[in-house]
């Protein structure tokens, strides 16, 4: 039941993010748009390292730093390729409703994976509860933005608030499902574990980067105060709870 709850949590932070909708004016301000996705970007930065990362490193039992190494590498990769296929087909977040689920559902991915990986492991004897938890509530933290921000640019596109909650409803669900799949292979998981984690640490260092820093960038570095705020949550998180 614990583990259901905890891969449950950043499904409810998107969810909870999305009816944000009902509430928000059509424009928000560019400050406070910076401001949310810097915050974003610092918990994922600190939950990579905190909770993908080192337990990655701990559980190497030779050579600590190549299997982090190499699925960081992966991870990255990965995403870097699909960012390429979506260039060449030109897709476009602006251009269309499919385009803007696909970009949500990728964005969503390495999330979901990440806190998958995470009680997969914790069922395999390798992390505990608490770091899982920390992990699970440090990118629920992030995904309540990231929810808001999914739903209103369809509202000020001309979508209802209904459809536009409904939409960010299904980026949440794709996330719970990543990380259902995920535990379904808890013993093939357990095996290749320190890989994995460190790969859903290089996916999200990827969406940080490419994604969330460029978006949030200010004149006025009000993005810079974000990270921080966003990092030393997650930090405080993951030292406090593991």
């Amino acid at each position: 039941m614990e583990t259901f709850i905890g891969i449950s949590i950043p499904f409810i932070g998107t969810l909870l993010g999305s009816t944000m909708v009902y509430f928000l004016k059509k424009n928000l301000s560019k400050g406070f748009e910076r401001i949310i996705l810097g915050i974003a970007a610092g918990v994922m930065v600190a939950a990579s390292i905190w909770s993908l990362l080192i337990p990655s490193m701990e559980m190497s039992k030779c050579l600590v730093w190549l299997p982090t190494s190499i699925g960081m590498i992966i991870g990255t990769l990965i995403f870097y390729f699909i960012d390429l296929i979506l260039k060449k087909k030109k897709l476009e977040k602006s251009e269309k409703i499919d385009n803007i689920m696909l970009a949500v559902t990728l964005h969503n991915i390495p999330e979901g994976m990440a806190v998958g990986i995470a009680f997969a492991s914790y069922l395999a004897g390798g992390l505990s509860l608490a770091a899982c938890y920390a992990l699970a509530i440090g990118i629920a933290i992030q995904n309540f933005p990231e929810g808001t921000i999914v739903s209103l640019p369809l509202y000020k596109k001309g979508y209802s608030k209904n459809k536009a909650f409904f939409y960010g409803f299904i980026s949440a669900l794709f996330e719970l499902l990543g990380a259902i799949v995920t535990l379904l292979f808890t013993n093939i998981v357990s095996v290749i574990m320190p890989y994995l984690l460190a790969l859903a640490a290089g996916a999200m260092f990827y969406v940080t980067i490419v994604e969330l820093i460029p978006e949030s960038d200010s004149e006025n570095k009000t993005n810079v105060i974000g990270f921080l705020i966003g990092f030393l949550i997650m930090m405080i998180l993951d030292v406090t709870l593991g």
